[in-house]
Order: C-alpha cells, then sequence, then structure tokens
C-alpha cells in the first residue's frame, strides 16, 4: 500500500489490526469479522507499527518473553531467545531498548511483530533504519513466511524494498483506493502511472 503522506496508510493498518473500528461497515480478517470479541482473529495479526510497542523497562529479552507469555506460547524463554538470534540481537538480550540504536530498535520491534507466527503480517515503513543486513534478513524471514502461507500488507514510501515481494499493489490517495491491482511489470513502469495517480 503505498501513497502521499496523510493518506490514510497507517490508519488502514490500525484498522485492520482492530486498534481501530471503522465509522461504517465490517472489516474482516482471515475471513472472519473483526470485532471487539474477535479476540481468536486479532491474535493471529502481527503489527509493526511507527511505535515499537516495546516496554523500555525490560530488557531485550524480557520483551519478547512477555510477548510470548501474551500469546500463550509454550517455552517462551527459549521462543524469545531464538527470536533474537534470528534478529541478530542475541548479545543484546540483556540491554534496554532505549539503550539500541534506531536500527537495532527496528529489528527487535520486527522479532516482536513475527513471534507468534502470525497469519496476517501488517508492516507500516518495516525497513526503516535497517541496515543492508538488517533489511536483507527481514526480506528472507518475509519470504519464507510467504512461502507459509501467512498474508502480508506493507505501507512503504520505498516500493523498490518490497517490489519483489509483493503480489498486488494499491495506491491510496486521500483515504480513496486509485489503484488495487496485482503487481505486473517492472517498478520502473509502475512508477509513472502512481506519479499521475497522486500529481507527484
Amino acid at each position: 500500500v503505498i501513497g502521499p503522506n496523510g493518506a490514510g496508510k497507517s490508519t488502514l493498518l490500525r484498522l485492520l489490526a482492530g486498534l481501530l473500528r471503522p465509522d461504517e461497515g465490517e472489516i474482516r480478517v482471515l475471513g472472519q469479522p473483526l470485532s471487539r470479541g474477535a479476540h481468536h482473529v486479532r491474535r493471529s495479526i502481527g503489527l509493526l507499527s511507527h511505535q515499537s510497542l516495546l516496554y523500555d523497562d525490560l530488557t531485550v529479552l524480557e520483551n519478547l518473553v512477555f510477548t510470548a507469555r501474551l500469546y500463550g506460547l509454550p517455552r517462551p524463554q527459549d521462543v524469545a531467545a531464538s527470536a533474537l538470534e534470528s534478529a541478530g540481537l542475541g548479545e543484546r538480550a540483556d540491554v534496554l531498548p532505549r539503550s539500541l540504536s534506531r536500527g537495532l530498535l527496528q529489528r527487535l520491534a520486527l522479532a516482536r511483530t513475527l513471534l507468534h507466527r502470525p497469519r496476517l503480517i501488517l508492516l507500516d515503513e518495516p525497513f526503516t533504519a535497517l541496515d543492508p543486513s538488517g533489511a536483507e534478513r527481514l526480506r528472507a524471514e518475509l519470504k519464507s513466511r510467504l512461502s507459509q502461507g501467512a498474508g502480508v500488507v506493507f505501507v512503504t514510501h520505498n516500493l523498490d524494498e518490497v517490489w519483489e515481494l509483493a503480489s498486488r499493489v494499491a495506491v491510496l490517495v486521500q483515504g480513496r483506493w486509485r489503484a488495487n491491482e496485482p503487481r505486473s511489470g517492472s517498478l520502473e513502469t509502475f512508477l509513472p502511472r502512481y506519479r499521475e495517480m497522486t500529481g507527484a
């Protein structure tokens, strides 16, 4: 999902995650209505937003253990430690999140988002502040999740980061869809159309 600032992209993700309620209509996720009581549906969702959703007074490891317990995962300590190793943060397990650089904090937030193996992954600018190694690690992880049947919704300003991962491209302008179509062709052929749709 792409579009200019203020188009409603982040709001869309918050609606899909069940953090906001629509003024009208119904949101369905994985074929189920995302109503207030649909806890089993929400448990299938992982959200990366602009806020890290991490606790500053818990260590890096404690944050993931806490998340694992929230989702009722077996052996939360082992699950959390494994996720930190996968994110390249194993050596920082005992530090507080506020001591991390912006890029490492993004890695930790992504590890928290993916920890419970959600079936729907909602990502708001996931590559922000990641170094090339972190970006490549994220692409590989998302390719793996997609191959296992997970759905991923990206909100991004940088299509080149996700173009090859995408199966559809949607353009949102002032809260309305200007396009929602299968990805086809190259990014270079799509960008002129995007600029025309958004007046950029």
